[in-house]
């Protein structure tokens, strides 16, 4: 009876061993190359990249989820984004406790990339108490966001931050802003991950827009934003590149240095032509602008008006700025060429104080001490969306920093591989091959011939 339990025992290891269900591993897509920056574009390999895409939270501000780990949701939307022919998807909110291997390899696989707020609502900046808010629990779980997705092909690039400047009294936020841009670079550049873009999402405030644009360009390297982006709903159709104001913009930015593009766009006060495609991706605005992301993607109570599809449950209806978008889209395909981008180019000016700019240095905040360890340690887990939250756990006042002192230890390489065992976006299945088998026969066997001998 020993025996006849032991050869039992054994045969459930071996179907063990040939049952278990295959695991995800990655594998480097080449669909989604990855994007770096160069001048005042982005690019894919050698070919220059346009964002073209949609702004994607599904449940919207009043039920936040995350739309990138819900596989089958993601997997649902991807099949919509196939068909509009986009290339971007802007989340503004993730867990980032949770998986989401296989909501990035359907993107891949899509050849879709993902444009990612690292902040939450209960890790962010606040706009009324910025110094408070501005602290290593906080920065912790923003980094704890970039070591999730750093190892993904297609995370183009990370948000520090969205909209936090809104109007003139709150312009004195830029300093903090700037500080976790730069915290976020020297995070990546010291875990010797690959230079994955880090910059601002702005209101489109006439008053301080371009004083916020040239803040972010301003100073050292380490400082300086490696984009730069605004949410733009000026051109209101019927409309016209000129009638809009667009065409004074681009004279604006004519000479701005780093990557420029529209995170959000979309006016709905009359109905939604999308006319503006033809400019963004045309002659008028290709040499400065890299185009755009659309807002927003799925219908939404707290956000009436907007929205290109409604979702219930697994069924997504298309509506009919679902049904413009996809046809502008079509109208005006990418640029082909580099666009005339500008190759080079120094850093802007840091803005005087005035009426509309309430700052009056160029310091920013130092790194709190107790987030310097995370640069060479690792930041560890993060929080998740059901932590306790950061923004009171820091000081009223934070000593300043020196320019320069954020620049990493290690040096990120935009094309490093060897912390991407990581670096491909998109997984497989693995195929099936005989090792598990034989592994589970050698084992059945050996166990088998110690019996005989009990």
């Amino acid at each position: 009876m020993k025996t006849a339990g032991v050869i039992l025992a054994a045969s459930a290891a071996f179907t063990s061993v040939v049952a278990s269900p295959a695991k995800f591993q990655y594998r480097a897509s080449s669909n989604t190359p990855q994007v770096t920056t160069k001048g005042n574009a982005f690019f894919a390999g050698d070919k220059r990249f346009y964002i073209r895409g949609v702004d994607y939270q599904p449940g919207g501000s009043s039920n936040v989820a995350d739309p990138i780990a819900d596989a089958n949701g993601c997997k649902r939307d991807v099949e919509k984004f196939k068909d509009l022919g986009i290339n971007t998807v802007r989340v503004y909110t993730v867990d980032n406790t949770a998986d989401h291997d296989e909501c990035m390899s359907a993107l891949s696989d899509a050849g879709i990339y993902l444009a990612l707020d690292v902040n939450t609502p209960k890790y962010s900046l606040r706009r009324d108490k910025p110094s408070p808010s501005y602290n290593e629990v906080y920065l912790q779980n923003i980094f704890a966001t970039i070591d999730v997705f750093q190892k993904y092909d297609n995370t183009l690039l990370f948000f520090s931050g969205n909209e936090v400047i809104n109007d003139d009294a709150t312009t004195d936020t830029a300093p903090y802003i700037k500080a976790v841009t730069r915290d976020m670079k020297s995070y990546i550049s010291s875990r010797g991950y690959r230079k994955i873009p880090v910059g601002y999402s702005a209101a489109d405030v006439e008053e301080n827009r371009e004083s916020t644009a040239e803040y972010m360009n301003c100073g050292t390297d380490d400082e300086r934003s490696d984009f730069f982006a605004f949410n733009d709903y000026s051109w209101c159709d019927p409309s016209s590149f000129t009638t809009s104001g667009w065409d004074q913009k681009v004279k604006t930015y004519s000479n701005y240095s780093i990557p420029l593009f529209l995170s959000e766009y979309g006016c709905i006060t009359n109905t939604r032509e999308f006319n503006e495609i033809a400019s963004l991706y045309g002659d008028d605005m290709k040499a400065v602008y890299s185009g755009g992301l659309v807002y927003e993607y799925s219908y939404e109570e707290s956000n009436k008006g907007y929205g290109l599809v409604e979702i219930d449950g697994s069924s997504v209806k298309e509506l009919d700025d679902y049904k413009t978008l996809k046809d502008k889209l079509a109208k005006t395909p990418a640029p082909s060429d580099d666009g005339g981008y500008k190759s080079d180019g120094s850093a802007s000016e840091c803005p005087a104080k005035s009426d509309h700019w309430n700052v009056d240095s160029d310091a920013l905040p130092a790194l709190p001490d107790k987030a310097k360890a995370y640069m060479e340690k690792g930041a560890g887990s993060g929080a998740g969306l059901t932590g306790s939250g950061s923004q009171e756990s820091g000081p009223d006042t934070h000593p300043t920093a020196d320019p320069g002192s954020g620049t990493g230890t290690v040096g990120g390489d935009s094309s490093n591989a060897s912390n991407s065992a990581g670096a491909a976006s998109s997984l497989r299945i693995p195929e099936i091959t005989a090792t598990p088998f034989v592994c589970g026969a050698v084992l059945l066997v050996s166990t088998l011939f110690g019996a005989s001998l009990i």
